[in-house]
């Protein structure tokens, strides 16, 4: 059954203490090192309980290119399903998602690694994958409207509406249309030009620094490209990481940032 994603709204109230974490890209073993470091207790493999009552909010692209997508979205799906947090939909998520409902989709960019980890799987588990990538929201408006999430980010106008205008940028942020020498889409810097009051929180752009401008925060510091798992506590803005154990996809884009560093 194909569930409606909840209003951006609907967890408004919801004031943590949050840990925001980046692009976990099938990185599950880096996952449970920075839950680890985050203090979390682990009640089973992928139950995890903050004894503080800390709540978790995964930013998107939960899978492809690492190696165990699987174990990274059975620790998500028992998180929200559990009450104990949130996740916002990524575009590799939602990509993953068209493949699992028997769209035709190209196996690309690491999707093929997911594709070969998940057929491995039950049947009941990949019929429950897509009831809940189904059912994530494109962003959501947290602690009373201060804090915004989405995988790629949203502009001012555009937090709290719910339509596919907004669900592709909080997805894959302001594209051009055009790419670059390594044949991957042109970005804008939208960020550059925000001036809510709000601030947000995103991934989808590897780094290998945590960027923050015009109070918007970008958390993903290429775990799968070797970087780190980044998490940034909020109300605090304090950021936690843990490195890479290795490079598990490589990427021209990441090279070069790595190099102008």
């Amino acid at each position: 059954m194909i569930r409606t994603p909840p209003d951006p709204r609907a967890f408004m109230d919801d004031c943590g203490p949050f840990d925001l974490i980046g692009d976990i890209h099938g990185c599950f073993d880096e996952l449970v090192s920075l839950l680890e470091r985050l203090g979390y207790d682990r009640r089973d493999v992928h139950d995890w309980h903050h004894p503080r009552g800390r709540r978790l909010v995964f930013l998107g692209d939960l899978v492809d290119r690492g190696p165990d997508s699987p174990g990274v979205l059975r620790t998500v799906m028992s998180t929200v399903s559990g009450g104990r947090g949130h996740c916002v939909v990524g575009n590799h998520d939602d990509k993953f998602r068209r493949w699992l409902a028997g769209r035709d989709v190209k196996l690309t960019h690491g999707l093929p690694e997911t594709v070969e980890q998940v057929q491995a799987e039950p049947t009941e588990f990949r019929r429950e994958l897509l009831a809940f990538i189904d059912a994530l929201p494109h962003h959501l408006i947290l602690d009373q409207g201060r804090l915004i999430v989405a995988h790629a980010g949203v502009q001012a106008d555009m937090h709290g509406e719910d339509s596919k205008r907004v669900r592709a940028f909080a997805m894959f942020g302001e594209v051009t249309g055009e790419r670059d020498a390594h044949g991957l889409p042109i970005r804008r810097d939208w960020a550059r030009n925000y001036g809510g009051d709000a601030t947000v929180v995103h991934g989808h752009v590897a780094e290998p620094e945590v960027r923050e401008r015009n109070n918007v925060i970008c958390v993903d510091t290429g775990c799968v490209f070797g970087g780190h798992l980044t998490a940034l506590r909020w109300p605090e803005r304090e950021r936690v990481q843990v490195p890479a154990r290795q490079t598990y996809y490589h990427s021209p884009r990441w090279a070069d940032d790595v190099a102008d560093d």
